[in-house]
């Protein structure tokens, strides 16, 4: 496929699917998905904004730890109803403190469940979701030990073809991505021989926490605790290893890695930097250099090299192969390389433009019409992933997947969440 043709097909599609939802959907009140969200920090209100914009949803209740989040997204959230004329979301189905999740699931009105909160808590509000019926959209990872990873895999099994439960791998859902995949899959690069993975983040600030106690301090920074993340390889790196295993089909059989907490300011227990190489089925050895630390973001990029020629995906920087069958997405390589002729007509610099929409899309999608979405394996597979480079590297020895899995691991994350009621 030539590259203006990609454009063009990924605009229709882009245009289909992000425009016009509620002419496939419908558009009223009675119609709409009712949502719930749990956790309304940044990271829920950019999914749940999105959502509310291309997808026929109506959000009727929140639920979180702290008064001033409920506040900002009760007048976010309603803002967003406003713009769909649905009504803004009763005082009464705004839940705070370490029950909310449990009274929000209680309610009614709530056909499907956003999870957005930290890390450490997805186990424990997905299972309690799954149990009371609801519909699932979890922010990855899906937990920060194994045995979260394990007790995922459970309540996927438990579900059954009853509900749909997906995990914010959104990658997958990008055109450029996907079309860059199911060439590599079909053999355009030859045998696969080796994979780089690398994501460079720049590191967070931290927040501060007047009058509060040390809990609060360590889940509103919880991106510094291990615990109550995952540490960095789980909430970053991971996007780059679930895009692995997609392409691979399968997960590493062991890894080995190192990483320190050099250049990292002094507060927790998170490691700024990880190197892991891992071993997959065939032979593929794939390596992943992750960094969270300074003040730059730089360049996240996944590169498959075969006996044919690469393919090579950035956030921002192109998607493309090189080789015997050449083939570009049409996503550009720099913003310099955009002419204005090219931004006025819509090219895109960077490729995860559509992907957010198009996960929501599906995942409504899947409810509307009762095809129900089970990613609680998949989305296990690629936590364990990155949790078997974060023992290897914090370890600092070799490790295989099983030895990982069957080992049990539980971290305490040591908070009286009570101190919220």
């Amino acid at each position: 496929m030539q590259r203006r043709s990609f454009l063009k097909s990924t605009a229709a599609i882009s245009v289909f699917s992000i425009i016009k939802p509620h002419l496939v959907f419908g558009s009223t009140v009675n119609s709409a998905v009712r949502l719930g969200v749990i956790g309304c920090g940044n990271r829920g209100t950019a999914v749940i904004s999105s959502m509310s914009a291309n997808t026929n949803t109506n959000i009727v209740a929140i639920a979180d730890l702290f008064t001033d989040k409920l506040l900002t997204a009760e007048n976010n959230y309603t803002q967003l109803n406003a713009a769909k004329n649905f009504a803004p979301i009763k005082k009464t189905s705004i839940y705070k403190g370490s029950k909310a999740y449990m009274r929000l699931l209680e309610n009614k009105e709530v056909d499907a469940v956003l999870i957005s909160s930290p890390a450490y808590s997805h186990v424990g509000f997905l299972e309690a979701a799954a149990a009371a019926g609801k519909h699932i959209y979890c922010e990855k990872p899906v937990a920060t030990d194994v045995d979260g990873i394990r007790r995922v895999i459970e309540a996927g099994e438990q579900i059954n073809g009853k509900q749909s439960v997906v995990i914010g791998f959104q990658i997958r859902h990008a055109s450029a991505y996907r079309e860059m995949i199911n060439r590599v899959q079909r053999g355009d690069i030859g045998e696969i021989l080796t994979v780089q993975l690398y994501y460079f983040s720049s590191g967070a600030s931290i927040i501060d926490v007047k009058n509060g106690s040390y809990d609060e301090f360590r889940i509103r920074n919880h991106y510094y605790f291990r615990a109550l993340s995952g540490d960095s390889l789980l909430d970053q790196g991971i996007h780059m290893l679930d895009v692995c295993n997609w392409a691979l089909k399968s997960h590493p059989l062991h890894a080995i890695g190192r990483g320190n907490s050099n250049g990292r300011l002094p507060v927790g227990d998170t490691f700024s930097n990880f190197q892991v190489i891992y071993e997959y089925p065939q032979n593929v050895n794939v390596t992943i250099h992750t960094t969270k630390v300074g003040p730059s973001f730089g360049d996240v990029c996944c590169k498959f090299i075969g006996t044919k020629g690469s393919a090579e995906a950035h956030y921002s920087g192109g998607v493309f192969i090189i080789g015997d069958n050449k083939w570009d997405s049409g996503i550009a390589r720099s913003e310099s390389d955009l002419t204005p002729q090219q931004q006025a007509a819509g090219v895109f610099s960077s490729s995860l433009h559509d992907a957010d929409a198009n996960k929501e899309i599906a995942f409504i999608q899947s409810i509307e019409t009762g095809k129900y979405l089970n990613e609680t394996r998949s989305g296990a597979e690629s936590t364990m992933t990155a949790l078997l480079g974060r023992e290897v590297a914090t370890s600092e020895r070799a490790m295989t997947w099983e030895e990982v899995y069957f080992s049990n691991e539980k971290l305490d994350p040591k908070l009286n969440l009570s101190q919220f009621d």
